[in-house]
């Protein structure tokens, strides 16, 4: 396809119905925007955050390139072509880096993503897109949270789309939203409970009666209410003879739940397939080696599905002429790391002469 190839606007076919035109119509106006709750929810949480901020972000700094194939022989090999204006900026009201990072994040959160075609070519190929946040498309042929291929029914905040308009990615997964909800509400719930600690302006303990009349539920409530609010505006309490004050010899970190929150730390680090010591959390496994591996390990184990999520979709054939395919440069990600990794210098060993360090 020439670079010369004429543009035109996208969501206009004569063929579409009212409805169609009408969701187009809210494409575009961020007011009506929002952010799903529960991705709110999700996102309070570091783990999820970082987890979702670390994949995204290899998503945004990668460039995307263009290939065909052809048969040697032997195997097929690319060969590499003049890429689509798009695949630079594919929206040109924002970032490429801005784009492809609420892509990733919604497959991650999701398990799909949406971009709606803006315009297109004289040939019929997209020319622009623009981002659609997940939590607003509904799709009533699908309810999910398994979803077993493109909808034929999108809408975009309750109004129906022209399917040949949307990109739908899909991911093999289906999404920390829904595979990981125990686990976020769990974390969830332990950060409360330490948030509840963090918030005690006075030593934990009790009141306790040791004599005179005994003293009611009400009353001893009443009592325990007022020791604690006069110790927040003074440190210094007085009690009489009748009652004592002991405080709990639990260890702080106990209350504080620091086992069980890195626990669920880590189990989060596994619903989001990246190794616990990327994320801070899991420091026992980590050695000199796989310490330099961490770029290589966060694009296998966590970016990867979802970049092949993202560039095989804008691979089909609507998107290119059959026999083009686009891909994210992964190498040049990585072929910056082994650069780095050669350039370290090795520092003699105190046990060996430098010329036996040399021949080691």
């Amino acid at each position: 396809m020439g670079i010369f190839s004429r543009k035109v606007t996208a969501p206009a076919y004569a063929s579409a119905p009212i409805a169609a035109a009408a969701g187009a119509s809210q494409i575009g106006q961020f007011y009506a925007y929002s952010v799903g709750a529960d991705e709110i929810t999700a996102l309070s949480v570091p783990t999820v955050a970082r987890s979702v901020d670390l994949i995204s972000s290899v998503a945004g700094s990668l460039d995307m390139k263009s290939y065909t194939l052809a048969w040697n022989g032997e195997e097929y090999e690319k060969i590499w072509v003049e890429g689509e204006a798009w695949m630079t900026r594919p929206d040109p009201a924002v970032t490429r880096n801005f784009i492809m990072m609420k892509t990733a994040r919604d497959l991650m959160l999701y398990g799909r993503a949406f971009w709606a075609v803006t315009s297109r070519y004289s040939t019929g190929y997209p020319a622009t897109f623009t981002w659609l946040p997940a939590n607003l498309v509904s799709t009533p042929d699908q309810a999910g949270p398994e979803f077993f291929g493109p909808s034929k029914q999108p809408e975009f905040q309750g109004l129906e789309l022209d399917p040949t308009n949307v990109i739908q990615f899909l991911s093999g997964s289906l999404g920390l939203l829904y595979q990981s909800h125990r686990a976020i509400r769990i974390a969830l719930k332990l950060d409360q409970a330490a948030e509840r600690f963090a918030s005690t302006e006075i030593a934990a303990g009790y009141l306790q009666q040791r004599g005179g009349e005994p003293m009611s539920g009400e009353e001893l409530g009443e009592l325990a209410g007022a020791w604690a609010a006069a110790r927040r505006e003074n440190a210094i309490g007085a009690l009489n003879e009748f009652v004592e004050w002991r405080e709990y010899s639990s260890d702080p970190s106990k209350l504080q739940l620091v086992e069980a929150r890195k626990y669920a730390a880590l189990e989060l680090a596994r619903a989001c397939n990246i190794p616990g010591y990327l994320l801070g959390i899991d420091q026992s496994g980590m050695t000199y080696q796989n310490a330099q591996q961490a770029r290589q390990d966060l694009y296998l184990f966590g970016a990867r599905p979802v970049l092949h999520a993202i560039e095989e979709r804008l691979s089909m054939d609507d998107c290119l002429p059959r026999g083009r395919h686009c891909q994210f440069d992964v190498e040049e990600y990585l072929e910056d790391y082994n650069m780095k990794e050669t350039e370290m210098v090795r520092e003699p060993s105190p046990d060996l002469p430098r010329d036996e360090m040399d021949l080691a």
